[in-house]
């Protein structure tokens, strides 16, 4: 994973504790949830949010997420509006995506995303949010079958592309935005080949003006994808099925004007 990803990992909160820590982490070794619930608010003052986050950062740190979950949500319930807050909710969604768990992730950087709208760090929810959309790898089934990405319907797809392009629009100069851009090549790629496949669908069973349609829409929204050249030629041809030799030549000029 890139080193943007693991962002979280790189901001610590430094500050000098006035609780006994190992008696604050033996209470938390309770493994009885609501006993926990109980003591830990208890003993923590207002101006300490930060000893929670520790905890929970440490066991991050560990590989420990269940439990770095459990000291998060204690901090948000019991210190809402603390920068430590703030940052527990940007490490549960990493915590949330490194785990595998997309719809969590993708739930827990749109509630970021609503609750601190002006956050400098929101680009980075937004990051994680297209990422978890994003399918670049088929499963361990498709890829035993070779099954062709390219045919199954856009889904998260569209979706993935929809957030690296908000991203790329409110944060440009954000350090995730070059690895957005390239991702989203790759996305335009097969967002443009699944329109292609319906193209070719309506021409092989004659549907000439929705090959057409189907073409226009593809070059209009995807350009600079591999599949534009076959797709005029698709379109010339069904220009030429329908018997008009005017636009199938229009279509024709425009191919070996820009070398395609």
């Amino acid at each position: 994973m890139s080193d943007c990803v693991r962002y979280c990992y790189q901001v610590r909160y430094q500050f000098s504790y006035q609780i006994p820590i190992r008696w604050l982490q033996s209470v938390w070794s309770i493994r009885t949830w609501r006993l926990r619930w109980i003591f830990i608010p208890m003993f923590l003052k207002p101006s300490y949010p930060e000893v929670l986050y520790q905890l929970g950062f440490d066991a991050m740190s560990e590989g420990d997420y269940v439990d770095t979950i459990a000291y998060y949500r204690a901090l948000q319930g019991r210190f809402p509006f603390s920068a430590a807050a703030r940052q527990s909710q940007l490490d549960t969604i990493y915590i949330y995506y490194k785990s595998g768990d997309n719809a969590l992730a993708i739930n827990s950087a749109e509630n970021f995303e609503s609750e601190n709208p002006t956050h400098p760090r929101v680009d980075y929810a937004i990051y994680i949010r297209a990422l978890s959309y994003f399918d670049a790898e088929p499963g361990w089934l498709e890829s035993r079958f070779n099954v062709d990405l390219n045919i199954r319907p856009p889904k998260d797809t569209l979706l993935s592309y929809s957030a690296f392009e908000e991203l790329i629009r409110r944060f440009p100069n954000s350090i995730y935005a070059t690895d957005s851009r390239n991702r989203m090549i790759y996305l335009r790629n097969r967002l443009a080949s699944y329109e292609k496949i319906i193209a070719d669908y309506y021409f092989e069973r004659g549907a000439y003006l929705g090959a057409i349609n189907r073409g226009n829409y593809l070059i209009q929204h995807y350009p600079g994808a591999p599949v534009i050249r076959d797709t005029l030629i698709l379109i010339r041809d069904s220009y030429q099925s329908l018997g008009l030799s005017l636009q199938a030549n229009n279509i024709s000029r425009i191919i070996a004007s820009n070398n395609l």
